[in-house]
């Protein structure tokens, strides 16, 4: 009768409601033995739009298939739902209980897990008596009566949509599966408490502060095992919300506290202060899992499961790298606990990844990890306790002061003087190499084993204090090894004197003092000597300088010569290649070097780039010449480095030695300096030899240079402007700016005088700057008054260090804004060789002097790389050829010439011609093809005033 009402009130709700239908399940059969049947296989799970679900019924004995209808217990609602179906075939009611735990750590998951609670609301029979629930606080447990030959459907209304475990089982043997779990939970909480409270109890009494830390470890495993087992909620009953909060809560604590035992057992802050840093950070981390445990409890428990696994794995790896490498007895002594730490968070994953899915392994994952803390209990003890004898106070002075002897690793000396008996130890023994006893008996026999500079100050050592019968020994003395090589040692010994005022003995102590030596030797080397090439420094140089003058002021055959050698351009090298190529590069330099000098003659390294020489073994001025060619031609010979050969000059000064002269050290070495700095102003790669006049050009040079530094306040600079003609009509296409210096004194400087001194005090920045200000003002006029397309233009020659400068780029863009020059018509003319010293920068600061609106010029081309298809990746507008080609023409070698504009027009450049002096130079160049031209057929380098008179600007334009 039952079945026809809920068969028409399907019927019924069907046509009023559009309600989902399921197919029909398949029944498990239930015996009358079967005492457990796991139904999560054989469970569907359906997800409703409703609050009424439609099941299709298992088919009965008579093959019909039914349809039923259950509403969810709160109108609206739109829960989850799970069906199974249970046969009888029996002739006996069969009584089960439906089991479904609350909390299973198999299968919850590592990323948000399943912390657990209630599982099913309500079940629904299709038939026969509706089953009854039976409180438990571990598990949602229904009494379920199959009466015999029948089929019965059961649909479950879910309180989430996850069940991890169904299970039909017996009640007798369910109850004693819950006896004996009971007993076997009652057992580990005991053990895991009684472990706790242990190492607290010893934490009071020994005070060590692994102790705390094991401690803590044991109360985060019994808190955790008290919550798993269920032991917790029964004390202190909570709701489902809170008992995921503590669940989530003591992941994150048993976490914390594996990592804060790791870290205080190890003594991690002793090997690196970044130990202490990672821990704390990693500490305060797990920290906040628990305040996130009140917030979120599943990702809390998520991370803290990634937490306690990333602290087993990186715990393993210190402990091993700790063993092997610094056999650190704390980290050898853990290795097998936590190699089975290791082995259970592994067996964890896979319970918590369902690859484990045995009943008992969740209980047993708790008493692996008891037994797990057991094990570092026994270890904490047996390291703590192992040296119980050492760390009692209970130690004599005597053993204290044999204790503070072994700990400083030195050897006892004991002399008996009545006897002549020395005792050593066998510790020096062995390490010199010698066979035992060697080193005991008479004094005398130490003799012959000292080193002979050694031999009186320790006879005379140990004498002094049997004489005197007081004071002290501080002596450092050699010892010879078997092997031949002598070690240093320091004897600190005391006289003891007997009852008839004579000494009886010498006792004290021998270290080896060989390494502290050995660094002193060291040190007192590097102090005199050049780090890279371990030639003598700048001032072992003048110590040396000083001897061989003093002994040629004695000796009238020693006539020592002083050599100052300056690698040429040496910078450039440096930024082309790199510093260390450069390293590499005088280290070579030093051997070709010392290779040329005999034993009495001297080379150093006295600075970056320079060395210098003391020549003692040549006294013939002709012979010291070539002796200093020699070096030339050594330094000119090509170094290969990384596949590239490497080409350098050097300038060489000579200060000669006259005889019958006391020269001081100074004033030889400044006069070597001197003549190299002559050489080197002449071009490099050339030896020159002192001459006093060189003093007085050094002079007139520091005075020009001191000149130079007033010159453009006092406005002593003039700016003059070559014409550049264009020689397709032969008008003035624009100019090139030269400076001039008119000197008050002096005269007109020629710019060949005064840029090479602004150029290495860095002068030339001032007056580049000076020079673009003026040329960008004059240019600005001529544009006003001279309307023509292309509009007239300036070159302006730009020098390197101007180049290395950041600030040219602001100076450009200042003055390009300042004055509204036409875009491109104001060119920064640049050699070749400065492009090339630095290819990679400069082709960066080019491209964005461009893109500011400044024209870019190439001067001097065909003087130095000439590659214009290397070239092309600079932003050139235009070249301009070297006059040296220009004079060729008149010998007939032309054909580089034309060469060079022809692949100039097809790249799309420029060309002016530098040197045109004639007016048959300005008709050839116009036929090969050149754009523009300037010399002395167009005119020579004009004033401000003439300039604007040749483009037609009113002398008051600017």
């Amino acid at each position: 009768m039952a079945s026809l009402v809920l068969v028409c009130l399907a019927a019924l709700l069907a046509v009023i409601l559009p309600v989902p239908a399921a197919r029909a399940v398949e029944a498990v059969r239930v015996g009358l033995d079967s005492q457990a049947i796991d139904l999560t296989p054989a469970i569907e799970r359906y997800r409703s739009d409703g609050d009424l679900i439609q099941i299709s019924t298992a088919p009965g004995k008579d093959g019909i298939v039914r349809r039923i209808a259950v509403k969810a217990r709160e109108t609206g609602a739109r829960p989850d739902w799970m069906v199974f179906a249970l046969t009888n075939d029996t002739d006996e009611q069969i009584d089960r209980l439906l089991v479904a735990p609350h909390f299973r750590l198999v299968g919850s998951g590592v990323v948000w897990p399943d912390l657990g609670g209630s599982r099913i609301a309500a079940i629904t029979a299709s038939q026969g008596i509706r089953p009854e629930r039976d409180e438990s606080p571990d598990a949602d447990q229904f009494v379920i009566t199959l009466d015999p030959g029948t089929t019965v459907t059961f649909v479950a209304e879910l309180r989430t949509p996850n069940v991890p475990q169904v299970y039909l089982w017996d009640q007798d043997a369910y109850r004693k599966k819950a006896t004996g779990l009971t007993l076997y939970k009652g057992i580990i909480i005991g053990i895991a408490g009684l472990l706790a409270l242990f190492l607290t109890i010893v934490f009071v009494v020994k005070g060590a502060i692994i102790f705390p830390a094991a401690a803590a470890l044991a109360w985060a495993v019994l808190a955790y095992a008290c919550i798993d087992f269920g032991f917790f909620q029964r004390i202190f009953p909570v709701t489902e919300t809170a008992e995921r909060i503590y669940r989530a809560s003591a992941e994150a604590v048993l976490g914390a506290t594996l990592l804060v035992f790791l870290f205080a057992y190890l003594n991690l802050a002793r090997w690196h202060v970044r130990y202490s840093h990672v821990a704390l950070l990693w500490l305060v981390f797990l920290a906040g899992l628990v305040a996130l445990a009140v917030v979120d409890p599943p990702v809390a428990a998520g991370v803290a499961r990634i937490s306690i696994a990333t602290v087993a794995g990186v715990g393993l790896l210190l402990v091993v790298y700790l063993a092997a490498h610094n056999g650190y007895d704390r980290a050898i002594l853990l290795i097998p606990t936590w190699l089975l730490l290791t082995a259970w968070v592994v067996a964890a994953g896979f319970a918590i990844t369902g690859q484990l899915r045995n009943d008992l392994v969740q209980p047993a994952l708790i008493g692996g990890l008891v037994l797990i803390v057991m094990l570092i209990g026994f270890t904490v003890l047996q390291h703590a306790f192992s040296g119980g004898g050492l760390t009692s106070s209970l130690v004599s002075d005597t053993e204290r002061r044999a204790l503070a002897l072994t700990g400083a690793g030195d050897v006892v000396f004991d002399w008996d003087v009545p006897g002549d008996r020395v005792f050593a130890g066998p510790e020096i023994e062995g390490q010199l190499g010698l066979r035992r006893g060697a080193l005991e008996g008479p004094a005398a026999n130490w003799l012959a084993l000292l080193h002979p500079f050694d031999v009186d100050r320790y006879s005379a050592a140990l004498d002094t204090v049997i004489e005197e019968r007081r004071g002290r020994i501080l002596q450092d003395f050699r010892l010879r090894s078997a092997a031949g090589p002598y070690y240093w040692f320091r004897l600190k010994a005391r006289p003891v004197i007997g009852a008839d005022g004579e000494v009886i003995r010498v006792v004290g102590t021998i270290a080896d003092v060989t390494e502290m030596k050995t660094a002193e030797e060291r040190l007192l080397h590097d102090a005199v000597h050049d780090n890279l090439t371990g030639l003598p420094n700048r001032e072992l140089f003048h110590d040396r300088l000083d001897a061989a003058l003093a002994l040629a002021s004695q000796d009238p055959r020693h006539k020592p010569t002083v050599l100052v050698l300056d690698i040429d351009r040496f910078k450039q090298v440096n930024d082309a290649i790199g510093l260390s190529a450069g390293d590499s590069i005088l280290l070579t330099l030093s051997r070709r070097l010392g290779r040329l000098l005999r034993p009495q003659d001297t080379l150093a390294r006295t600075a970056g780039d320079e060395f210098a020489v003391i020549l003692l073994s040549e006294r013939d001025p002709d012979r010291i010449l070539a002796f200093a060619d020699m070096i030339r031609r050594q330094i000119t010979t090509p170094i290969t480095y990384a596949d590239r050969e490497i080409f350098l000059t050097a300038s060489i000064g000579l200060a000669l030695y006259e005889t019958g002269t006391s020269p001081k050290r100074d004033e030889v070495a400044k006069n070597a300096e001197i003549a190299m700095v002559n050489g080197k102003r002449q071009g490099g790669d050339r030896i020159e030899v002192y001459r006093p006049t060189m003093r007085a050009e050094r002079g007139d040079r520091l005075m020009l240079e001191g000149d130079l530094r007033r010159a453009i306040e006092r406005n002593e600079i003039k700016v003059l402007f070559l014409p550049i003609v264009r020689l397709e009509d032969r008008t003035v296409a624009g100019f090139e700016t030269l400076l001039r210096w008119d000197h008050p004194k002096h005269g007109r400087v020629p710019a060949q005088t005064f840029l090479p001194i602004a150029e290495e005090t860095g002068l030339v920045v001032d007056l580049g700057i000076f020079a673009l200000e003026r040329t960008a003002a004059e240019l600005a006029a001529w544009q006003a008054a001279l309307v023509v397309e292309p509009p007239i233009f300036a070159t302006v020659n730009i020098s390197s260090r101007q180049l290395l400068r950041h600030d040219l780029l602001h100076d450009v863009k200042t003055v390009l804004a300042r004055t509204g020059v036409a875009p491109g018509s104001l060119k920064l003319e640049l050699t070749e060789s400065l492009v090339m010293e630095n290819p990679e920068y400069a082709a960066q600061m080019l491209a964005r002097i461009q893109e500011l609106g400044a024209g870019l010029c190439l001067d001097d081309f065909g003087t130095g790389y000439s590659a214009l298809a290397y070239l092309q990746r600079f932003p050139f507008d235009t070249i301009k050829i070297d006059q040296s080609f220009v004079r060729q023409m008149a010998s007939g070698r032309s054909t580089i010439l034309r060469s060079i504009v022809r692949m100039a027009r097809e790249i799309g450049l420029e060309v002016v011609a530098e040197g045109a002096e004639s007016e048959t130079d300005a008709v050839a160049l116009a036929e090969f093809g050149c754009d523009y031209a300037q010399g002395y057929a167009f005119g020579e380098p004009m004033s401000v005033l003439q300039a604007r008179q040749l483009v037609g600007a009113a002398p008051e334009a600017a």
